[in-house]
């Protein structure tokens, strides 16, 4: 894989416990565990030179190996409970990995398998960005749609008011300037910033925008539904 001298890591993180839908990560979607399709993907792609994934759950490894993934080792506990953060978590694994395979990575990108329907092209495109740029990251987003900082309201001494000024009141949705929120499926940087500056985004971060049918992120039962619906659409 990868016929070209630019090392890309591909790092998928896949703890055991999750609280929402116990078992989450190998939870079938449409008869297939859900870490698949994200390793099947980070396979395809042709700039990604390693995937590898992370998790401190055994039956989790298995299947990812069967799946065609690296998981050449198992994440110490306490990178695998609730509140572990991203940062370490992939700084660990491309620790291991670049041990392993004694040589550095130049990108980094983590594909997190709660956003199944994101594409191969959706990796390579946003791979592609990166690498011609000068930015030290690229992270995907979708349109927030009708869900507008401007539209929100929050609580102030007990009356309603508004989140973010809107331009009139009750604005049509078309008039408010376009908001992108991060849907989860790519996260991509340049492995330096990610391991000396600790930072998946550092000072130049690219937006890589993706539909919202693309952008779906496992969280619920009900989640798993709306991923199903556009797979059978596809």
């Amino acid at each position: 894989m990868g016929g070209t001298s630019i090392k890309i890591i591909g790092v998928i993180p896949a703890r055991g416990g999750s609280k929402g839908v116990p078992g989450k990560n190998i939870h079938p979607l449409a008869g297939r565990p859900l870490i698949a399709y994200t390793i099947e993907l980070g396979m395809q792609c042709s700039l990604i030179t390693d995937v590898v994934l992370t998790t401190e759950d055994e039956k989790i490894r298995e299947i990812a190996i069967e799946c065609g993934a690296q998981a050449p080792f198992l994440r110490p506990s306490e990178l695998a409970t609730d509140t572990a953060l991203a940062v370490p978590t992939v700084q660990h694994a491309v620790q291991e990995m670049e041990k392993i395979k004694e040589g550095n990575y130049d990108y980094v990108i983590m594909l997190q398998p709660t956003s199944p329907l994101k594409t191969t092209d959706d990796l390579t495109n946003a791979l592609k960005q990166l690498i011609k740029s000068d930015a030290d990251s690229i992270i995907s987003v979708v349109d927030v749609d009708n869900w507008h900082p401007m539209k929100m309201k929050k609580f102030k001494d007990g009356a309603l008011v508004d989140y973010d000024e809107p331009p009139v009141e009750m604005p049509p949705r078309q008039s408010l300037p376009s908001v992108y929120i991060v849907n989860g499926a790519i996260y991509a940087t340049k492995r330096d910033v990610l391991m000396e500056r600790n930072s998946f985004k550092g000072s130049k971060c690219l937006g890589y925008i993706m539909p919202f049918e693309r952008s779906v992120n496992i969280d619920t039962e009900a989640d798993f539904l709306v991923a199903e619906y556009y797979i059978n659409k596809r």
